[in-house]
């Protein structure tokens, strides 16, 4: 059987997944790897871990299948650096580590916040790539001596496979490096953070063939069988999700219910938002971009609030329990920042809250004010989108909160549209294999790919009483933050 198959080098393991014609996925292998927290708010991993777990999950999906391309997804904003002969300098500084503070407030005085915005589509973030050069510059000058090249986490796994140095546009675009509107490196961003150009990768479009695989010109490897294939250059992991779920072009939106939670719709051309509440990136179909609201604790929330507070208890225990009281939980409200927050306060010391608690209200009570929290967290996500003018009528959602009913209607009637499932629910991964198909000749091209393998199996719509009944509660939801903040502030 011909196959192509996607890759998406995560935070705490790779899945491969091995993608028919018709969209069927006939195979799927996952690998773990540890996450290393050296000091308080760093996150490292050790690059050639990636890669062993790569090897081996490509093995798997391939074995006994003629593969006819590979895509490439991964997580986001990861610096890998490399010396003169392509090794490894040191662990790779991860996305959520968040040590770069001083150098985020550095790269904003030098460009200035509204150009920086103007030419990258955001802010200096502490997780993005370039701070994180800077800090090598301040904090370990002997290793950024060193640096003969830069690359994201999928972009090491494609140079071990293919023995090729380079990078997608989609991935460029979170490093703060890249002018997002012309789809290049910006010289002017890089020249005023005296970054040499020539440690950064050429950037591709998404379905371009980036290489094929070498398999180490080894006879034995178990990547022989693979030897020859076309690689496509990839997208970062929140790009690849979107597509994979069917968002190849203006329409419908993305949400992912997962630990974090995102917003995510296609743009026609390059629009940042005026204060970067929203990332602009490029997207990865070509001649597209995208807009995307994070915020960073959605399905998160539940899980913390059932560890904490409800130990052992099923999901589905307390969605039920939820789902016997009515829109607002009387007067029952959550704020989900536990972790701080990037949609839209970009608060790293946000904190969550729950606010109008009685002697009535039970743990059904409190798990519905988590859900609905999550739900407005998202909502303030889709009003930013709306502000550049994006038709908003139905969103595509995927991630683990996304196979429960009663959440699914609870955030359909906050964002007040219809809510579509697709029959994949493989993340990243399978729209890396959608590109994948393309470099090998499956599709013509990315728009082909979704038409011939995405498919809806389900849509939540919103439930009209409850609409009216949210409305009021969101205003009164973005109320809290700001009155929290400034108390904070006071003491």
């Amino acid at each position: 059987m011909s196959v192509c198959v996607g890759l998406d080098v995560g935070t705490t393991g790779v899945k491969a997944v091995a993608v028919a014609a018709d969209g069927a996925v006939v195979a799927r292998a996952e690998r773990s790897y540890p996450l290393s927290t050296p000091h308080p708010g760093w996150s490292e991993q050790d690059p050639d871990a990636w890669w062993r777990a790569s090897e081996a999950a490509l093995a798997d999906v391939a074995d006994g299948r003629e593969v006819v391309g590979i895509g490439l997804s991964g997580q986001m904003h990861g610096l890998v650096t490399l010396d003169d002969r392509g090794r490894v300098l040191r662990p790779a500084i991860l996305w959520n580590d968040q040590r770069t503070a001083a150098e985020c407030a550095e790269i904003e005085s030098r460009i200035g916040v509204e150009h920086l915005i103007e030419l990258t589509g955001n802010r200096a973030l502490t997780g993005f790539t370039a701070p994180k050069l800077l800090w090598l510059r301040d904090h370990e000058p002997d290793v950024y001596g060193r640096i003969a090249r830069v690359c994201l986490p999928k972009d090491y796994v494609r140079l071990r496979l293919t023995g090729e140095w380079a990078i997608d546009v989609a991935d460029a675009s979170g490093t703060l490096l890249l002018d997002v509107a012309g789809r290049r490196w910006s010289g002017e961003v890089v020249d005023a953070l005296g970054i040499p150009a020539e440690w950064l990768p050429p950037v591709l479009e998404s379905p371009a063939v980036s290489g094929v695989v070498r398999a180490d010109g080894r006879e034995h490897s178990v990547l022989a069988p693979l030897r020859g294939v076309p690689v496509a250059a990839g997208a970062g992991d929140c790009a690849a999700a979107a597509l994979g779920v069917g968002i190849d072009r203006p329409g419908p939106l993305s949400i992912v219910l997962g630990t974090s939670g995102v917003v995510f719709a296609a743009l026609p051309a390059y629009q940042p938002e005026a204060e970067a509440r929203l990332h602009v990136f490029c997207h990865a179909v070509p001649g597209t971009w995208h807009a995307m609201g994070v915020m960073l604790s959605a399905a998160g929330s539940l899980q913390w609030f059932r560890d904490r507070l409800a130990p052992g208890t099923p999901f589905d225990t307390l969605v039920a329990e939820a789902a016997g009281w009515g829109p607002g939980a009387d007067g029952l409200v959550f704020l989900p920042y536990l972790a701080g927050e990037r949609t839209p306060h970009a608060d790293p010391d946000a904190r969550g809250a729950f606010v109008g608690l009685a002697l009535h209200h039970d743990r059904g009570a409190l798990t519905r004010a988590v859900l609905e929290g999550v739900a407005f967290g998202l909502r303030d996500s889709l009003d930013l989108v709306r502000s550049l003018g994006v038709e908003a009528e139905v969103a595509r959602v995927s991630g683990g909160g996304s196979r429960g009913g009663e959440w699914l209607r609870i955030v359909a009637s906050v964002l007040g549209i219809p809510l579509e499932t697709t029959v994949s629910e493989e993340g990243s991964a399978y729209g890396a294999a959608l590109l994948g198909g393309v470099v090998g000749g499956v599709f013509d091209d990315a728009h082909d790919a979704v038409r011939r393998c995405v498919r809806v199996s389900e849509r939540v719509e919103p439930d009209p009483s409850a609409v009216d009944v949210y409305r009021p509660l969101h205003d009164r939801y973005r109320r809290l933050y700001p009155a929290l903040h400034d108390h904070k502030e006071e003491r």
